[in-house]
């Protein structure tokens, strides 16, 4: 993928990487940006001002559980677990993804494509 992705589109699909990464197992805050950003191939790098309120939200939502845990190298850790709410989340937004990007795909190929 060429280039960095614009901040906005990233900003719509927080809650999706998020809960995508997730589903595979538990991970704290540094490693589901890091996991984001190698499935996507360096497309998608998220920030902490867009990563954290977005794990807090999906906690507060009931979609993810979080626990501190010591660490052996340097401060506690808080490690999310994407819960069964949060497996029927990530349901939705994979279809209302896949609606969207098949509807942008077709806008952009054109009426003779």
């Amino acid at each position: 993928m060429q280039g960095k992705i614009r901040a906005q589109l990233l900003k719509g699909t927080t809650t999706l990487l998020v809960l995508t990464v997730l589903r595979d197992g538990e991970l704290y805050g540094y490693e589901i940006a890091q996991r984001i950003r190698d499935r996507s191939g360096g497309a998608f790098i998220t920030s902490e001002g867009s990563l954290y309120p977005a794990l807090h939200a999906l906690e507060a939502d009931g979609a993810l559980a979080a626990s501190w845990r010591e660490s052996d190298r340097g401060p506690r850790r808080r490690y999310y677990t994407i819960t069964k709410s949060g497996l029927g989340m990530l349901e939705e937004h994979a279809q209302e993804w896949a609606a969207f990007s098949l509807g942008i795909s077709r806008a952009v190929a054109g009426p003779n494509s």
